[in-house]
């Protein structure tokens, strides 16, 4: 289907602008491209309750932010990791707040968002994965006192969170025997080298302003920062992984964004190794759409696949084949 209205009514804000990398470097391109980002919302972000904490990781302290109150028991939960292409970002970002807010209210559900390290200053992986391991443990070992049954935590991100969503349930497979009721990657990058688009894949993807695309280029100047000079792994790209043993997956990818290729790729061999894989298409959708208000209907259907997911899944149950 076309690009939604309403993303494309505001690509008049990036005329002119060939990257993200170029509008960083002049304040009125940074301007306009956070004006696109981070749209007015048609109404204000749903109101739980939060509290932030920090949690003890092997790098230091890592500050979380819980949503939802600690009354009742047995509720399910999610650890929600945010993009930003390993660089940038942070708890108070859409895709973040507004994400964590909507599922919370929607589900009764504690969500606990990962402000990790971010790839910048010397910064490289495993840092941010460090991390989002330590901030699982942490939400896995203290569920009972955050009112939350231990067999209903389900683990998710967006875009690089998406990544590190995969890899952080990956570490805990491997290092503690542990696996969470339900994955949730939301168009992540999970390829080191993103796979080829179609030629019908390509002819949309050019239909995006030349700032939103993830070039090949860009891809790897951005996964090369996450890795630093390191070689590439199953942990700082899935795609490369042991597969076998994942519990139920929820992936879903956007229509016009390049990382959809990586993201339907990973599906395929996650099917070859057997796990139980949702795949859903937003379709109209650009890279990103979770920092768009839930006023939008793709948006809101996505949000409300992504709440059942947590809301009905536990490690003893799979998540019901759903048609792409």
């Amino acid at each position: 289907m076309p690009i939604h209205d309403e993303v494309a009514s505001r690509f008049h804000l990036l005329d002119g602008i060939s990257s993200l990398q170029e509008a960083m470097a002049d304040p009125e391109k940074d301007r306009r491209v956070r004006a696109f980002m981070e749209p007015p919302l048609d109404a204000p972000p749903v109101a739980v309750p939060t509290r932030d904490l920090t949690v003890e990781g092997p790098h230091g302290p890592v500050p979380v932010r819980v949503y939802g109150d600690q009354a009742g028991t047995g509720r399910p939960a999610l650890l929600w990791i945010h993009g930003g292409g390993f660089m940038f970002g942070d708890l108070e970002m859409p895709e973040a707040d507004w994400t964590a807010r909507e599922v919370c209210a929607r589900t009764g559900a504690v969500v606990v968002s990962v402000d990790y390290r971010l790839a910048v200053g010397g910064v490289h992986h495993p840092v941010p994965l460090d991390d989002c391991v330590a901030a699982t443990r942490w939400l896995r070992d203290h569920a009972t006192g955050l009112g939350v049954d231990p067999n209903r935590i389900s683990v998710g991100g967006g875009s690089a969170g998406g990544n590190l969503s995969v890899a952080t349930v990956l570490r805990l497979r491997d290092e503690d025997g542990w696996l969470p009721a339900a994955l949730i990657p939301v168009y992540p990058v999970l390829h080191d080298t993103l796979p080829a688009a179609s030629s019908d894949v390509a002819a949309l993807l050019d239909e995006v302003p030349p700032a939103l695309r993830f070039t090949p280029e860009g891809t790897a100047g951005m996964n090369a920062n996450y890795l630093g000079g390191q070689s590439a792994d199953g942990y700082s790209f899935p795609a490369l992984a042991e597969l076998e043993g994942l519990g139920p997956t929820l992936l879903v990818t956007a229509e016009y964004d390049d990382l959809r290729t990586t993201g339907e790729a990973f599906v395929d061999l996650l099917r070859v190794a057997g796990v139980d894989v949702r795949h859903v298409q937003a379709d109209g959708m650009l890279h990103g759409f979770l920092n768009l208000s839930a006023t939008l209907e793709p948006v809101d259907a996505v949000l409300a696949l992504m709440s059942e997911a947590v809301s009905t899944s536990s490690t003893a149950s799979t998540l019901a084949p759903l048609e792409h």
